[in-house]
Order: C-alpha cells, then sequence, then structure tokens
C-alpha cells in the first residue's frame, strides 16, 4: 500500500514490516525513509501499539560504484546517538543473503561454506580404509550437500550473470567432495575426479537445474503472481504488474538480465498446457478415489529371466484366450515409436480387437516427446474409442509401459497431463454407468515381442513423419533436452587433457568404444565398484596414475 503521499510501500506482516522507498539519490531516499518511518511512529502510538526500535534495520541496494553508505537519523527521541541508523552491509530474508549491488557472493560464500563444512564433518563416516563405500559417500553427498551449496542458486545464476567468482568457491567445495568419494591424492585433476565419482561439474550442474526450472513456470495456476509479471503471452488470468516484461520496451529488455527474464525467453520452447487445479485433480474426486476396484494393473517385474519370461508369455496367452471369448470385452493393444533421428517426431499407435477381429486401428503423431509421453497419449486414444463401442462392459489394454498406464489415471500435475485428464474423465462417466465395467492394463513385456503387441509396435514404426517449423513438446521432452545438453557438455570437457589429467588411464567398453563419464547410477567407473572401499580406492588410484608413497618405493 502507498504511505500517504510519500513515495513509499510498504509491506506488513503480522509482527514485521518493510518500507520500500526508490530514488535516484542516495540523499533522497534517506529523507523519504525517515519521514515515512516518522509517520508509521505515530500511526503506532495513535493506536496503542509499540514500534521497536533497536530491532530496526536499514538496508541500501546501490547501482553505482562508490561505497558511501548516509546513516539515516529516525528522530524518534531527542539525540543520544541510538537514533543514527547505519546501513547494513547485508540483508539477509528467508535465508538469501543480500548485498548492496545484488552480486549475491556473501549468499554464495555463505552456503558454500556450509555445505564445504558439512563435508569435512562427514569424513568421520569414512575414510580411504573404512567406513562407507565410495557409492554411499557420492549419495550422501548429493543428498545432504549439494541442495545446501545450491540453496538460492537462481538468484544469482541466469544467463549473462557474472558469477565466477561464486563459481570458484562451489568448484572448491565439489573438489573437497570427490576427493573424499573416491579416496584420491589430494594432488589428483579436479576433473579426473569429478569423472570417476560421477559428479557432473557443478557449473554444468546448476545449468542442468536452472534449465529444468525455466519450464515450471508452465505448472503455476492462471492467477500465479509470477505470471504477471512475464510477458503478454504467459500472463493467463494473471493482472500486468506494472514492472511486467509485457511493459517493456524491446530495447530495455536487452539490457535486463535475471532469472525471470530467461524464463520468459525459454517458455514458448514448451508447446504442453497444464490444469494446476483441475476438478479431477481433488482428493475423493479422483478417479482412482471413485472406482479403485474397477481400475485393474496386471503387472509383473521389469528384470525377468528367461524362466519367468516364458510364464509371463504363457499367462498373456491366457488372458488373450479369454478375452477373445467374451463378446463384451474390447482389447486394445497400444505402443509408441520413437525416431532415431531428431528431425522426426514420436508416433503413438492403437488396434482395437473384439472376439477375434480387429475393428480398428489409429496412430497418431506425437511430437518431439519422450517414450512414456507418447505411450501415454496412445493409451488415450485407445481408451477413448474403447468406451465409445456398444455393449461394452470390459476393456483390457496390452502395453509394455505400465508406469504410462498408471499414469494415464494420475490427473494431477505431471508430463502428459491433458491426456490423463482425457483418460479420467471419459472413464469416469463409462465406469459409472454401470458398476460391473471394469478397465485392466496389462503389462508385456517389450523383450517378448508377443503377438498383438508386436503388431502395435510395427504399426507405430512404420509412420515416419518430420518434425516441422514447431512440433509438440512435451515438459519432460524440453527438460530431457536440458540435461542432454550439459551430459554433452561434460563429455567434450572430458576430452580436454587439463580437465582430466594427462595421465588418466582410457578404459574401453567391450564394443570398443572408450568410456565417457555420465552421472547416471553413480557414473560409469564408480558404479560396478562402488559397493567394495578398498577395490574402488584402488582402482580410482590407479586410474589417476597415483600410488600411496609406499607402494611406490616397492
Amino acid at each position: 500500500m502507498q504511505a500517504l503521499a510519500l513515495k513509499t510501500s510498504l509491506l506488513s506482516y503480522v509482527d514485521d514490516g518493510t518500507v520500500m522507498a526508490q530514488s535516484k539519490s542516495l540523499d533522497e531516499n534517506r529523507e523519504t525513509l525517515k519521514d515515512a518511518y516518522a509517520v508509521l511512529l505515530r500511526l503506532f502510538v495513535a493506536i496503542g501499539l509499540v514500534l521497536e526500535h533497536s530491532k530496526t534495520e536499514y538496508f541500501i541496494f546501490d547501482r553505482s560504484h562508490s561505497d558511501y553508505s548516509p546513516p539515516i537519523d529516525l528522530g524518534y527521541a531527542p539525540y543520544n546517538g541510538e537514533n543514527l541508523l547505519k546501513p547494513n552491509l547485508y540483508w539477509r530474508y528467508l535465508g538469501f543473503y543480500f548485498d548492496r549491488k545484488l552480486l549475491f557472493h556473501e549468499h554464495v560464500c555463505y552456503y558454500s561454506t556450509k555445505a564445504l563444512s558439512s563435508v569435512k564433518a562427514m569424513k568421520m563416516l569414512g575414510s580411504s580404509t573404512r567406513g562407507l563405500p565410495p557409492k554411499e559417500k557420492r549419495l550422501l553427498y548429493r543428498s545432504c550437500v549439494l541442495p545446501i551449496a545450491t540453496y538460492g542458486y537462481r538468484l544469482w545464476y541466469y544467463e549473462g550473470a557474472r558469477c565466477k567468482k561464486a563459481l570458484s568457491l562451489l568448484k572448491t567445495m565439489q573438489r573437497k567432495a570427490g576427493l573424499w568419494i573416491t579416496g584420491a591424492f589430494s594432488t589428483s585433476p579436479t576433473g579426473g575426479i569429478e569423472s570417476l565419482a560421477g559428479l557432473i561439474p557443478i557449473h554444468l550442474h546448476l545449468q542442468k537445474m536452472a534449465g529444468c526450472a525455466n519450464f515450471r513456470a508452465a505448472t503455476l495456476s492462471d492467477t500465479h503472481p509470477l505470471r504477471s509479471i512475464l510477458s503478454q503471452d504467459h500472463h493467463k488470468g494473471a493482472q500486468p504488474h506494472p514492472c511486467a516484461i509485457s511493459q517493456m520496451s524491446e530495447a530495455f529488455k536487452r539490457k535486463v538480465k535475471g532469472a525471470v527474464m530467461e524464463i520468459n525467453r525459454h517458455l514458448p520452447e514448451l508447446t504442453e498446457s497444464f490444469e494446476p487445479v483441475a476438478s479431477e485433480a481433488r482428493p475423493g474426486t479422483r478417479l482412482m478415489d471413485r472406482f479403485p476396484d474397477q481400475v485393474i494393473f496386471n503387472d509383473c517385474s521389469p528384470l525377468l529371466e528367461q524362466g519367468a519370461l516364458e510364464a509371463r508369455e504363457r499367462d498373456l496367452f491366457t488372458i488373450l484366450r479369454n478375452v477373445r471369448l467374451s463378446d463384451d470385452t474390447v482389447y486394445c493393444s497400444v505402443d509408441a515409436s520413437l525416431p532415431d533421428n531428431a528431425q522426426h517426431q514420436a508416433v503413438s499407435a492403437a488396434i482395437l480387437y473384439r472376439e477375434l477381429e480387429e475393428f480398428n486401428r489409429v496412430r497418431h503423431v506425437a511430437g518431439r516427446v519422450t517414450a512414456p509421453d507418447a505411450e501415454l497419449f496412445a493409451i488415450c486414444s485407445a481408451i477413448t474409442l474403447a468406451t465409445q463401442q456398444d455393449n461394452c462392459e470390459k476393456i483390457y489394454i496390452f502395453t509394455d509401459s505400465i508406469a504410462s498406464a498408471r499414469r494415464s489415471v494420475d490427473p494431477s500435475l505431471h508430463s502428459g497431463q491433458g491426456h490423463s485428464l482425457a483418460v479420467c474423465r471419459t472413464l469416469a462417466a463409462w465406469l459409472a454407468e454401470d458398476s460391473s465395467c471394469t478397465i485392466t492394463f496389462v503389462q508385456v513385456p517389450s523383450k517378448l515381442e508377443w503377438s498383438i503387441h508386436k503388431e502395435a509396435h510395427d504399426y507405430a514404426k512404420d509412420l515416419i513423419s518430420p518434425a516441422g517449423i514447431r512440433p509438440a513438446t512435451s515438459l519432460d521432452s524440453v527438460r530431457e533436452a536440458v540435461t542432454k545438453c550439459a551430459q554433452e557438455a561434460w563429455i567434450h570437457m572430458f576430452e580436454d587433457p587439463s580437465y582430466k589429467g594427462c595421465n588418466f588411464l582410457h578404459l574401453e567398453r567391450l564394443d570398443g568404444d572408450a568410456l565417457k563419464p555420465t552421472y547416471i547410477n553413480g557414473g560409469i567407473w564408480l558404479s560396478p565398484v562402488g559397493g567394495n572401499l578398498l577395490v574402488a580406492v584402488r582402482l580410482f588410484r590407479c586410474i589417476l596414475n597415483h600410488a600411496p608413497i609406499g607402494s611406490y618405493y616397492e
């Protein structure tokens, strides 16, 4: 709210408040704040409240290069020296440390030091000879330390930000963690340690997290405050803020940098829309809340041995034989095909049967999406067509992705939510007609290449569709692209001997390809030996061409 006729704004909380003033001169700002504070003091006294002067803080945000910080005379009592309030060097708010120039050096220094202290404290849990194995050390670091180090990173990490000093502090912290995880010597190269420990370089980790976070704004409600400061295409139901990007000129937009500008720039890459407050997602009205016994999942373990695969195939043929004998059952085979070429789009296919005959088949271009998204699209198409059939009381969906099947009846926010909402609305109306109606999702292991599921797979694979100018994209697909970009950048860094070390031992796969760094499942080196401390430490020291001094002399 506006504080009388003064050019100030007042944000009031339960027992706290903030007075803000903005001008082109520090002296003018100081006088404005002094007058506003005097008005607040009179208002508090008039209504019988107490303003605690000892807890009052004064902070300046300044674009200039000078360090001039004028104090402010609050004038709340006869001058005794306590009235003169000096500006703080840093302002702590909700765990964030703001400095005058908004460089956030203090913020990064505080949290990187806190993370480094945690790493040093963790050394009591294990060393290179006893204690936790490397895989558990890595898990502990990623779960407990890395979130501390990256807390509030969107304040200072964005496209075009000058954060070299901040990154150097975090690199030091991660190097200490890598030495602890691998048991390597302190003279080992940072890149080699990170690669062996499966720790992506910290700047690429921040790049990956920031890139994925850019698209989170698409999942916000239509009236969320963040939408009010974005461009007009992303306002939806929010009222534009006076300082919104939509109110800026093109020349001014090119000068402004920050996380919000980065979000606004990348959001158009995502074409999928969401319903954050969909009625179908309310507890008690969700499909699985209303019809828990009419939606059935017939799944199996994803890792089946040869004997278990044969048993699963027999079960599938038994199910197929039974549904073919029922005239009130529609069974569908669904699958999706993802092209090897990035210039093509994914395809979703569904084939519908009744008794012994196929009566319909459809396939759709799904866009540039992930495999689960395309499989979800195929399930949605099959259910929509199956529920339209007369005298249909049972539906069977044969799919090789039981995770997509479970997601199809989950109306909450996720990639492909539009397909899930369509499935929930269709099934809710169909299941409500008759309590004997049921739908069963049957998992078919893809390695079986089983009967009707293989036919749906071939039908989807036969269609090749170019991506076009602006193909449809899903939330998971754009996040996957960001992650892939960071992974490729790490591999490119690994090719430089100055990063991994000139004496790094190059190992190859059985097919002759050189091993490349990754952070998935602990990394390519840590994953097979990470459970055995002594073996892992000896292997890592060997790869880095380091040995204990006693062993070297021997």
